[in-house]
């Protein structure tokens, strides 16, 4: 009995409309189960948020007395009003001061530092230089604590805004020379050639070519950087002593032993101190996305 090929063509139809049916279904119960995680986890950073917010909105003495998820009914401003006046705008102003003081500097470095690392790869001494670079991220903040107590201490730095500021540009070094180099490798060469040409300086072309050409990691370091050293707990909290030298970070967590029992307070000193971090976020969201995965991916 021979098979024709009608007869042969038919299963291989049918068997292709199964797998067809299969992926289809397997995608719908991929897409369910990725939404359902989607709004778990919508939920558990949403509700600690909605929480905090509604709190700092609640009188102390009826805090305890109503329900933590329900918001006031008559909500008042005295705990933002108690934690403004307990000397909250000095701890601004410090965290102004230690992340302009940090960022500034550390960006224009690693600028420098990446540009002379990619045209001058040849030199063994640019090499050498990017591999501490890179060492420099393999190595925490935790465990250079105590070397750099030791250090502050012998330039008799202790208790001082430049004690917080000399760490901070250290450690935000590496990875934006990482991302800046990344970002100036894919400027093409002969726009640096053509520059030569034209008889332009190495500082020429630094800051008229490969500046605007790679202004989105810039901006992309820069609020990096700048979220980073804000939030920093660990060197205001080794460093620093007298009350006048503290960020709001560290300022946050005195505040919390202050009114220890006065929960509203805190989460208004909570909020207070985030503000200005989802500002910076909310402006820099996109920029901040896009520069870290172009400069990780190209």
């Amino acid at each position: 009995m021979t098979i024709t090929p009608t007869e042969t063509r038919r299963p291989q139809k049918g068997t292709l409309r199964e797998r067809q049916r299969h992926s289809r279904q397997a995608a719908r119960r991929r897409n369910w189960a990725g939404g359902v995680a989607g709004w778990l986890w919508f939920v558990v950073v949403a509700v600690p948020l909605y929480w905090t917010l509604i709190t700092s909105f609640k009188a102390q003495s009826r805090y305890y007395a109503s329900n933590p998820l329900v918001p006031s009914g008559d909500p008042t401003l005295e705990n933002y009003r108690l934690v403004v006046e307990s000397d909250f705008l000095r701890y601004f102003v410090n965290s102004v001061v230690v992340t302009a003081g940090a960022v500034v500097p550390a960006v224009l470095f690693s600028f420098m530092a990446a540009y002379a690392i990619v045209r001058g790869w040849r030199m063994r001494v640019l090499r050498a230089m990017n591999g501490l670079f890179l060492m420099g991220l393999a190595i925490p903040l935790q465990a250079t604590v105590i070397p750099v107590y030791l250090i502050i201490i012998r330039l008799r730095l202790y208790d001082s805004l430049p004690a917080l500021i000399l760490p901070a540009i250290a450690f935000a070094i590496p990875l934006s020379v990482l991302v800046l180099a990344n970002f100036i490798r894919d400027v093409p060469k002969e726009l640096f050639d053509s520059m030569r040409v034209d008889g332009a300086t190495e500082w020429t072309t630094l800051w008229r070519l490969a500046a605007p050409l790679t202004r989105p990691a810039i901006l992309t370091v820069t609020i990096f950087n700048a979220l980073t050293i804000w939030n920093g707990f660990l060197l205001p909290l080794v460093l620093t002593q007298s009350p006048g030298r503290r960020t709001l970070p560290l300022a946050l967590w005195t505040f919390q032993g202050q009114y220890g029992v006065n929960v509203p307070a805190v989460l208004a000193a909570v909020v207070l101190t985030t503000l200005p971090v989802l500002v910076l976020y909310a402006f820099g969201r996109r920029q901040l996305l896009s520069g870290l995965t172009a400069g990780f991916s190209r």
